[in-house]
């Protein structure tokens, strides 16, 4: 947890000390007009130091409470950029890589040449931060102990499934877990919501010296992004939000379409699993994903100890799955594990888990896992009734027969057990006033699916639907140049994309 004082911020550096303050570079904040409660905080000057790689690293203060900017403790944002490599810049272009939880700081300074063409990086500051309860800025903290972690993951209930004890059983685990988070985290548990990420962002671009936004939003990034133009229009530069998510959809809309995105997904790896060889399933795909349920309900009878003692259960082998789903490139992962698991050998499944999870050698090298949780308690509404509860597991398992399983009969039962609630209501964003937004929506993407683009760009007044034919996570990572060419002229040049266009590798 890095809460610090209330407000001990200097405003603006004189003149004469910039450039000479802590031995590195400074900013020069925008200057414009502001509450008056919260003028120190968009006056403040950022001092920028070398940190490895050719990246700089800074440290911005920002209350805990937007609301409420003069009350209570305030809290610290950790920023990287790597400035333009050409003689005349643009100004700032802020990266987002999604989560929530995703560490904007590591993705951008030890990553910039995969998060963005050569082109822009001679354009723009490329920057990153990490959003509040996240990685290095003030950020979540549950369990302390990286075991106490692997038995909230891991760890299978001792009580059969779905009797009162194994109810009673995972609630514990649940308040047990909100507990920790309470406890180690602190008030900033209560305040790491997307809207006071939003806000962070706004104060941000003003003190780098923006006029206006210029932002690349990946996957939950992208919502970051929307709900921005929707609260500060006026402020809108170029804006390109990829793998789209919609902001009007429940939790359970959610897992909903994820789980056929994934179930969909799952079904082109076995299409094209021949292709990769050494393929694991020779039968046709409906016979192969009758084997992999088979596996499923196999492990979740007599799940299998790894070396470490963790055991490979079918909630792993979900995890494991979908992390490879996610790029069309890991799909050989699939073959690896799917043909190691048939001699009961865990190794490769669990190297995905772990992926996911951000564990490596036994420890966990970030806190996504809990600012994930965080950040999705205070964004979304939870379902409590039972009723309705079994009718979404049917239906989650009517889309996803292969994976979806029978479901938590206990809905979420971790935000339901959240010590803060989600505040508000649901529904579309407008952006009116903005100017043009890029919207990119990927056709097989299992984690965002293409719905969402479609959704997104038309909720938009200034929305425009650009269209990857394709497989996996993300189209600008994919390096096609009709994707990557006309995003980098938008940015660049402020050219817009034809609204509907449609970019088909595959195509005439």
């Amino acid at each position: 947890m890095l809460l610090v004082p209330a407000l001990l911020l200097s405003g603006c550096v004189p003149s004469w000390l910039q450039g000479l303050v802590s031995g590195g570079t400074v900013s020069t904040p925008t200057g414009e007009e502001v509450a008056d409660d919260v003028r120190p905080y968009y006056s403040q000057v950022l001092t920028w130091t070398g940190c490895g790689g050719g990246a700089e690293c800074a440290t911005a203060i920002a209350p805990l409470d937007w609301e409420n900017p003069s009350e209570g403790d305030d809290i610290e944002l950790a920023l990287v950029r790597h400035t333009a490599t050409g003689g005349s810049p643009q100004g700032s272009l802020f990266i987002n890589p999604g989560g929530p939880g995703a560490s904007g700081f590591d993705f951008v300074r030890d990553s910039v040449d995969f998060a963005v063409s050569a082109e822009l990086r001679e354009q723009f500051d490329i920057v990153g931060w990490d959003p509040r309860g996240v990685g290095r800025s003030s950020a979540v903290t549950c369990y302390t102990d990286p075991a106490d972690l692997d038995e909230f993951i891991f760890g299978i209930p001792e009580a059969e499934f779905g009797t009162p004890e194994w109810e009673a059983e995972v609630i514990a685990g649940s308040i047990d877990f909100a507990e920790a988070c309470a406890e180690n985290t602190g008030p900033l548990l209560g305040f790491v919501d997307t809207n006071s990420t939003v806000r962070d962002l706004d104060m941000l671009r003003a003190v780098v010296g923006d006029e206006q936004l210029n932002f690349f939003g990946y996957s939950y990034g992208t919502d970051i992004g929307a709900r921005y133009a929707d609260r500060f229009a006026d402020k809108v530069g170029r804006l390109v939000l990829d793998g789209a998510t919609d902001p009007t959809t429940t939790t359970f809309e959610v897992v909903l379409a994820q789980s056929e995105g994934f179930e969909n997904a799952l079904r082109a790896y076995l299409v094209g699993c021949p292709d990769l060889g050494a393929c694991p399933f020779p039968g046709s795909v409906d016979e192969s994903l009758t084997l992999i349920r088979e596996l499923y309900e196999r492990l979740g009878e007599q799940p299998i100890e790894a070396a470490d003692g963790r055991f490979f259960d079918g909630a792993v082998l979900d995890i494991a799955i979908a992390t490879a789903l996610y790029d069309e490139g890991s799909w050989s992962f699939l073959s690896q594990m799917f043909t190691e698991l048939r001699t009961g050998v865990v190794e490769t499944g669990f190297l995905l888990a772990d992926f996911y999870y951000g564990r490596e050698n036994g420890e966990y090298i970030d806190n996504s896992l809990e600012a994930f949780i965080a950040i999705n308690c205070l964004d979304y509404p939870v379902e409590t009734d039972r009723a309705v509860i079994a009718e979404q597991n049917a239906q989650i398992r009517a889309v996803a027969p292969t994976t979806a399983g029978e479901g938590n009969p206990l809905g979420d039962v971790l935000c339901a057990n959240w010590p803060y609630q989600f505040e508000g209501e649901l529904g579309p964003v407008s952006g009116a006033g903005a100017a043009p937004i890029v919207v990119i929506g990927t056709t097989g993407d299992p984690a965002t699916p293409y719905i969402w683009a479609e959704a997104l760009a038309e909720q938009l007044e200034s929305g425009v639907l650009l269209t990857w034919v394709g497989e996996g996570h993300i189209a600008y990572d994919e390096g096609d140049p009709c994707i990557n060419d006309l995003v980098d002229a938008y940015f660049i040049t402020g050219a817009v994309p034809t609204d509907g266009l449609v970019c088909d590798p595959d195509g005439p």
